[in-house]
This record gives C-alpha cells, sequence and structure tokens, in this order.
C-alpha cells in the first residue's frame, strides 16, 4: 500500500452472498485476537426493518440494505488491510486496483440515518392499490367498505371511499384497521 492513511474512516468490504453476518463475527473475532482494537473499530451490516400487510395483517421482515457487503470502520494500513481481507468469506474491498476508497461523510450519514431510522419506523409495504375494495375492521366506520383511492405507505395510512349519509366521503384510516375485501 503506498502511503499509509492514518486517519479512521469507513470502508465497504465485499463478502460471499449469505456471509455477511458471518464476515462480521470473524473479523471481529481476528480484531480481539490479533489486538487490532486500535485499528478496526466497528463492524456493520446495515439491516432495515420492513412491515409488509398481506391479508389484513402486518408481518415485519428484517434485509439486509446491502446484500454481499459488510461496512467497516477503520484506519486503513498493510496490517488493518491484511486483517480484513484474509478474514474467511471476504474476496476483497471496493476501490479501485489494489487501493480501497473509504466512503464519503456524506454517504456514511445518509446510510446511519436510513438504518436508524428504519429501528424505529419501519418501512410499510401495503398489498393494497387504488381501486382495491377495502373494509374496516375497527373505528368509528367499523363494517363499512369501499374502493381504495390513495395508498399512503410512508404513513401507513389509506384512503378510501365510504357512504355517510348517502353521501360518498372520503376516510383515511391506519392499514391496520382495514381488510381487502
Amino acid at each position: 500500500m503506498n502511503g499509509e492513511k492514518k486517519e479512521r474512516r469507513w470502508y465497504i468490504v465485499q463478502t460471499y452472498s449469505g456471509y455477511e453476518n458471518r464476515v462480521k463475527a470473524n473479523l471481529e473475532q481476528r480484531v480481539s485476537t490479533m489486538g487490532m482494537e486500535d485499528k478496526i473499530f466497528n463492524v456493520l451490516v446495515p439491516i432495515e426493518e420492513r412491515v409488509s400487510v398481506k391479508g389484513g395483517k402486518p408481518k415485519r421482515t428484517k434485509r439486509k440494505v446491502f446484500p454481499s457487503y459488510v461496512l467497516v470502520e477503520m484506519i486503513l494500513d498493510d496490517q488493518s488491510w491484511y486483517v480484513v481481507r484474509h478474514t474467511p468469506g471476504v474476496t476483497g474491498f471496493v476501490g479501485a486496483g489494489s487501493s480501497p476508497i473509504p466512503l464519503s461523510e456524506r454517504e456514511v450519514s445518509e446510510i446511519m440515518s436510513k438504518i436508524g431510522k428504519e429501528l424505529t419506523k419501519p418501512k410499510i409495504e401495503i398489498d393494497l392499490q387504488p381501486g382495491d375494495t377495502v373494509r374496516v375492521k375497527s373505528g368509528p366506520f367499523e363494517g363499512q367498505a369501499g374502493p381504495v383511492v390513495e395508498v399512503m405507505e410512508d404513513k401507513g395510512k389509506v384512503r378510501f371511499s365510504v357512504s355517510v349519509f348517502g353521501r360518498d366521503t372520503i376516510v383515511e384510516a391506519d392499514y391496520n384497521d382495514l381488510e381487502k375485501v
């Protein structure tokens, strides 16, 4: 490696498909047994949580944000590069040729905010589309049914049309309170 870099940065490490968690565990083990805690600080497999609604029932799933990749926060030098590169399951660093390219501060903050946000508020996938008919399971409109007008996955809400006093009215409800007819 030409020119030693002494700053702490995040790098992307490519792994065999499905080996991300194993690489994380192996690398953390190697860091402690080889005394590299002062050069390799964090190993991260970014995961986001999603909620999908099928048949009116919410289902939480976790998925890897970057399949086949692990993020490593480290000070890059010959020794730390060797420890990471020769961890079982690692196929290499992401970068040009033999020199790994660190993530920019903006990229790191985007990734951290994405996975941080997803841990507190999962994305919601609703299997409804405008035109589908839904029935309200609970709340003031319980038992009413009508066509979906708009699906707002980011809020977990659905707008649909119901008849109130003989007039069509657009109502907004939480996806948990609805079932597809």
